[in-house]
């Protein structure tokens, strides 16, 4: 029971990491592009578009970590002590970026503002990107000696599997978050948004195919789980389906649709590394025997149960509070007294 306990964990951990980049990388693709924006008006109304969101979409985030601790603290462990420095620099950057959101209308000067909006810029790139590279350098296995202590320099993160998917991850939030702005603005910026977004799409395209080419050159155990499940290969397929359906919604005039697309492409690529893991969590490059997995790394079958109850109770109200918050905040965006 314990086993089939860590499967079902791995799987929720699965739903709130999707939940999270889907989510949140709109919010970081809209920062990311906000530089672009000639005018101060046409950055504010960005600004504004994820101003009621971005916070909620976080919390996906959070429950994440406080999942991951909890169900698989081995892993936690063990991935945290290995990534210290780049987890850091990723708080840091979600701090500045957003502490910039909150403080760049505080102060109605040019100077000011400017300083803010490459906080804001800073922040959502290096967040994008540091979330892509920790993807790559935890698909090639990290140095783990018998006691699980790690050991990643510099030179392990400057391999082009970690440098290359960051860029890929940047590129794919930039789509995503042009796609998301495509529906909430209108008038010459819409139009600016949907040709940033075109050029995201083809920096994006020729990046998966370079790292479709990498991972399975560079990480053969990638396709394992494919060789067991052949059916796995309908994601791929339909991940294909999505990215070529993004350019087809917008010549249709359906922004929602193409937005619907960039999403499923996220979660389809996030599906594609779960399962190009399992069933390990950390894996060792200088003994596969001390690989951390889901049955050597979970909690006690009783701590998974209970976390189970807990998370039957709270995910209603976390998806309830972000439909109704997506809701409430529909449509076009409006500047007035109070925006950003």
């Amino acid at each position: 029971m314990q086993e089939t306990f860590a499967i079902i964990w791995f799987g929720l951990l699965g739903v709130l990491l999707i939940g999270y980049v889907v989510l949140d990388g709109f919010d970081l693709g809209v920062g990311i592009l906000h530089p672009f924006a000639p005018t101060d008006r046409d950055r504010r109304i960005m600004m504004n578009a994820i101003g009621p969101l971005w916070d909620g979409n976080e919390v996906w985030l959070v429950t994440f970590g406080g999942a991951l601790f909890a169900a698989f603290p081995v892993a936690y462990a063990t991935t945290f002590s290995a990534f210290y420095i780049p987890f850091m620099l990723l708080l840091v950057a979600l701090i500045f970026r957003a502490v910039s959101l909150e403080f760049r209308g505080k102060v109605a000067t040019d100077a000011w503002r400017r300083n803010w909006d490459f906080g804001f810029f800073g922040g959502s790139l290096l967040a994008a990107f540091l979330l892509g590279a920790a993807g790559g350098r935890t698909m090639l296995g990290i140095e783990l000696d018998g006691n699980l202590r790690a050991s990643v320099g510099l030179s392990d993160w400057l391999q082009p599997l970690p440098l290359l998917v960051g860029a890929l991850t940047v590129a794919l939030f930039a789509l995503h978050g042009s796609m998301f702005l495509i529906m909430k603005t209108e008038g010459e910026l819409q139009r600016r948004v949907r040709r940033w977004g075109m050029r995201a799409y083809a920096c994006f395209v020729a990046l998966y195919v370079v790292v479709t080419i990498v991972v399975v050159m560079t990480v053969p155990r990638a396709t394992d789980n494919f060789d067991l499940h052949p059916w796995f290969w309908i994601v791929p397929a339909l991940n294909v389906l999505a990215i070529a359906n993004i350019p087809r919604a917008l010549h249709h005039r359906s922004p929602g649709y193409a937005f619907f697309s960039s999403g499923a492409t996220i979660a389809a690529l996030a599906f594609l590394f779960a399962v190009a893991m399992f069933p390990y969590l950390v894996v060792s490059r200088t003994n596969p025997a001390w690989s951390v997995t889901l049955f050597n790394g979970c909690s006690s079958e009783r701590t998974l149960k209970l976390m189970l109850v807990i998370a039957a109770i709270g995910m209603p109200f976390v998806l309830s509070y972000t439909a109704i918050v997506y809701w409430v905040f529909r449509g076009k965006v409006r500047l007035e007294d109070t925006s950003y």
